[in-house]
């Protein structure tokens, strides 16, 4: 008898949770190791002899094999966990396409897409290497192509003839038009949420979070002009960085654009990085 997707689905789950466990564990001794490492070079440290310096330089040397060795653990149960992510992605598109489509309050959704943006993965670079697209400020590659169930920023008709730019999520890509579709992300449950848009409509979000401690460049600086999307609702507004992040877990300080105010920008509101995106101004598709 076949296994069901969802079955599938589970066990190769498990299968990444087994490997975390045992990384887990693995990471722990090294970390152990790096210790011992670290408290022979403190000691050493204390002698100043010709002798002690040769060996002083060769506990450095072992020091650093022993963190890049615990680094690489570290990133490899990154991995398995962005596996995980990816699987159950994965799984709730097939459900989806197969009509099985969630019903789920707006309330819920908001807490969702906070907790989606809270674990968005944190960049953490090797020495000298530079963020990558899509994260932090940095945008995408002009040819870049998100991926089947990516959240996006799409340019989207409302009422009235006008256009606003929404929070959605991608259902296909189409080639040879340069054209996606896209589901409204709080109205996926209506037949009327799908939007064809062509490529310069959509604004890929940001996929990785960028660390203002060792990547400042990867953010957006205070006074920048962004599109933001205002808390609670799933459309972007432009608005004025007040503050960047000071931490890798931070949110934005976001002055959007009021005129009921006097300043003609509203009190500060918090924005994750993942729903903060350069301006772009709308074009006729």
């Amino acid at each position: 008898m076949p296994f069901s997707a969802d079955a599938i689905a589970a066990q190769q789950v498990q299968e990444r949770l087994k490997s975390i466990h045992q990384l887990v564990h693995e990471i722990e001794k090294k970390r152990h190791t790096s210790e011992q490492g670290i408290n022979a070079i403190l000691n050493a440290q204390e002698d100043n002899n010709q002798h002690s310096q040769i060996k002083l330089k060769n506990l450095y040397k072992a020091a650093i094999t022993q963190a890049e060795q615990e680094e690489d653990s570290i990133r490899k149960a990154l991995q398995k966990i962005a596996e995980i992510r990816n699987i159950k992605n994965e799984r709730r598109i097939q459900a989806r396409n197969a009509g099985n489509k969630e019903s789920i309050r707006q309330g819920a959704w908001m807490k969702m897409l906070s907790n989606s943006a809270q674990t968005l993965p944190l960049f953490v670079g090797k020495i000298n290497e530079k963020p990558p697209p899509l994260c932090g400020a940095i945008p995408a590659d002009s040819y870049y192509i998100a991926k089947v169930g990516d959240m996006v920023a799409a340019l989207v008709k409302v009422t009235d003839g006008e256009e606003n730019w929404i929070l959605a999520e991608v259902v296909s890509y189409n080639q040879h038009t340069n054209k996606y579709e896209v589901d409204d992300i709080l109205e996926e449950q209506n037949e009327k949420s799908r939007h064809t848009l062509s490529k310069r409509r959509v604004i890929p979000l940001p996929l990785m979070r960028a660390n203002p401690e060792t990547d400042p460049s990867a953010l957006f600086p205070q006074g920048t002009v962004v599109m933001a999307l205002f808390p609670q609702t799933s459309c972007f507004y432009k608005a004025i960085v007040n503050k960047p992040p000071a931490t890798h877990t931070d949110d934005y300080e976001i002055l959007f654009e009021d005129q009921t105010y006097q300043e003609g920008y509203s009190p500060p509101l918090l924005v994750a990085q993942r729903y903060i995106i350069s301006v772009k101004q709308k074009q006729k598709s």
